[in-house]
């Protein structure tokens, strides 16, 4: 099978020049190998898409060289059907390593290694990611003890930040479906309705056919965060089966998803009167909102969106101990974030145009909780919001 009958994402000239800028980085860095498991890593630089992340797998770079893809042997059939590489670079290994206590499938990567010529390799690693485990390093030592290892976190991670037009689009498209989502709970929410056969609504809204995206929707990375009420201040609470109850405010925070490409999107819905704490909660946030995103422009920093936002809130008497954001693209359970820069106080990072960021501006207080929030992208002037909902508490009678 060749690359071209495969049905990849993104033209094979994009993955190359990706390719080039991690290569470039391993360059800088004097790494000579880099072993890749964060799975969104491994999407990005090959197209690989499948749930076989609960198993040790990993793309390995190898300075001029086209990537390896390395992973279970039944998974090496998605991989053949996935990814822009010809089937040489593909190798899975024997299922008697899965699960195994005698033995690691990074025992297998390691002796490979070694017989291409990189026993003493200077060697980049994911040292903090959730799909590389201390047993995984472990059997990578062990089989490469003549080998430099260098924590490379989140080397593809930050290659990743500034998104090409083919990546937003499919984010464009991510944003129609979850703005659909939204109007689906604004139109089904109702006192006495069972949170569980919301979110079975929510799920059918994110993932079938949308005309207006011209896609239908994948899996998001985090499952509908829905609590209402007092739960409402904890901020990543899921559902049960419990009915909506009027006086309560609920916030959704959700994602529409197209290719792995995310736009996550929070509402809040109130049923009933609102609160005095809620229509004041409204109004901080809103004007926070808009300082934030007069100063997300090109040139500017995180710290300066973060500041803009917290010093409106700080005015009105608010107290938020938590980050305004983070940036998203292509990703995998369990986070949609792509884990580099943070919308927050000292953060300096740079902001550059056609990078996109979740500015998560939620307040998560003792009894309450409230989320209006927007995935945006950095522009030279105004961000533009890849999401249409209106952006108000909704108040459902």
């Amino acid at each position: 099978m060749t690359a071209q009958a495969l049905n990849l994402p993104f033209a094979r000239a994009e993955y190359d020049a990706r390719l080039a800028k991690v290569h470039a980085e391993m360059g800088e860095r004097g790494l000579d190998v880099l072993i890749v498991t964060d799975p969104s890593n491994m999407n990005w630089l090959t197209g690989y898409d499948g749930w076989s992340f609960y198993v040790h797998q990993c793309v390995v770079l190898i300075a001029g060289e086209a990537p390896i893809w390395f992973g279970r042997g039944q998974d090496a059939a998605g991989a053949r059907r996935t990814v822009w590489m010809e089937n040489d670079r593909i190798e899975g290994y024997p299922d008697h390593y899965v699960q195994s206590t005698e033995r690691h499938p990074m025992d297998l990567l390691a002796s490979r290694l070694v017989d291409q010529g990189y026993p003493s390799a200077h060697i980049g690693v994911e040292m903090d990611n959730y799909w590389f485990t201390a047993a995984a390093f472990a059997a990578l030592q062990k089989g490469l003890p003549d080998a430099r290892f260098n924590d490379a976190t989140a080397l593809v991670n930050w290659q990743r930040a500034v998104k090409s037009e083919a990546e937003l689009g499919y984010m464009r498209k991510a944003g129609a479906i979850v703005s659909r989502m939204h109007r689906r709970i604004f139109d089904t929410a109702r006192p006495g309705l069972r949170k569980s056969d919301l979110v079975a609504d929510i799920y059918d809204e994110g993932l079938r056919f949308d005309e207006a995206a011209g896609h239908g929707g994948d899996y998001p990375a985090i499952v509908p965060l829905l609590p209402s009420g007092p739960d409402a201040g904890a901020p990543h609470l899921t559902w049960d089966d419990a009915p909506l109850k009027s006086g309560e405010g609920t916030f959704f925070e959700i994602a529409g998803c197209v290719r792995r490409y995310h736009c996550p999107l929070s509402r809040t819905v109130f049923l009933g009167k609102p609160t005095q704490t809620f229509v004041d909660a409204e109004k901080a946030v809103l004007e926070g909102m808009e300082a934030g995103l007069e100063a997300a422009t090109a040139g500017n920093t995180c710290n300066d969106v973060a500041s803009a936002f917290f010093d409106v809130l700080t005015r009105h008497g608010i107290e938020k101990d938590n980050r305004a954001g983070y940036p998203i693209g292509v990703s995998y359970p369990p986070d949609w974030g792509e884990r580099t820069m943070s919308l927050r106080r000292g953060d300096m990072s740079e902001l550059k145009p056609n990078m996109t960021f979740h500015f998560m501006t939620g307040l998560w207080m003792e009894d309450w909780g409230f989320e209006i929030t927007e995935t945006i992208r950095i522009t030279d002037s105004a961000p533009e919001c890849l999401a249409d909902v209106p952006r108000k508490l909704v108040v459902i009678d």
